[in-house]
């Protein structure tokens, strides 16, 4: 079982719907690396609206044919985990945001894995 409480580090990335890696969807990418590297976590968010570095408006609104529409990964560890995985967003991340922010963890208990 997986426990975290107190202090920890968030980290953010904010990247667009369609970036890829290696014909793959970018936030997919991250997840599974994030997995490998045994963070306690990660959570894909899908924005309606957003615009970034390019002030350009992408926008979910059905009268809008845009795409490219805003996404969150969002990863919860202590800071010697997070910083640690940092240089793998490096290679990946080309465009976009890189948050971390300190937080504290009330509880984190993760489901016992059946084998």
């Amino acid at each position: 079982m997986t426990r975290l409480t107190g202090r920890a580090l968030r980290l953010t990335v904010f990247i667009g719907e369609n970036d890829v890696w290696h014909h793959k969807p970018l936030f997919s990418e991250i997840v599974h690396r994030a997995h490998a590297a045994g963070l306690a976590g990660a959570s894909v968010f899908r924005g309606i609206e957003g615009f970034g570095a390019s002030s350009l408006i992408h926008t979910a609104r059905l009268l809008s044919l845009s795409e490219d529409l805003p996404v969150a990964i969002v990863i919860v560890d202590d800071e010697t985990r997070i910083r640690a995985f940092l240089p793998q967003l490096d290679e990946l991340v080309r465009e976009g945001l890189v948050m971390l922010d300190a937080c504290e963890v009330i509880r984190y208990e993760g489901r016992d894995q059946k084998k």
